[in-house]
């Protein structure tokens, strides 16, 4: 079983109230083989709601700050554990998450400066699940699985 970012099943659950539906992994959903959450919402947030992106602060913690300087780390750390306890319960070996997202991306986010740039560094979801031997991909690289 996967587990799999909920936008990307075609759920309108990202920030600005849409989806970011692809068709391989909604299919997925649709055979019962993916699971789709999102940790945001988990975690507490209405959509839609700001943009947000990572910070690291001055002691090297990651936060998760609003376009408007909201602090919403809580949330996302609420999201990515009960995303991880899903993970556990359904026992997903392999997710496969958003891109670029603060929750869930893997490899690129954006640089917390909201200027559309791209940095390397991980979601706070995707950090977890790693940590925790789950094998994250994004939607970019689904073709590396043999789905």
């Amino acid at each position: 079983m996967y587990l799999v970012s909920a936008c990307l099943a075609g759920i309108n659950c990202r920030y600005n109230g849409g989806n970011s539906k692809n068709l391989s992994i909604s299919k997925l959903v649709e055979e019962g083989k993916a699971l789709p959450v999102c940790p945001e919402v988990l975690g507490g947030l209405k959509t839609p709601r700001s943009s947000c992106e990572i910070i690291i602060d001055k002691n090297k913690n990651k936060r998760v700050i609003s376009k408007d300087g909201q602090d919403f780390s809580k949330e996302f750390i609420v999201g990515a554990e009960k995303t991880l306890e899903i993970a556990q319960i359904i026992g997903a070996e392999v997710a496969i998450l958003q891109s670029r997202s603060p929750s869930c991306g893997y490899g690129l986010i954006y640089d917390g400066n909201f200027s559309g740039e791209l940095i390397k560094g991980n979601g706070l979801t995707s950090d977890l699940l790693i940590k925790n031997d789950i094998i994250v991909y994004t939607e970019n690289d689904i073709e590396k699985l043999e789905l």
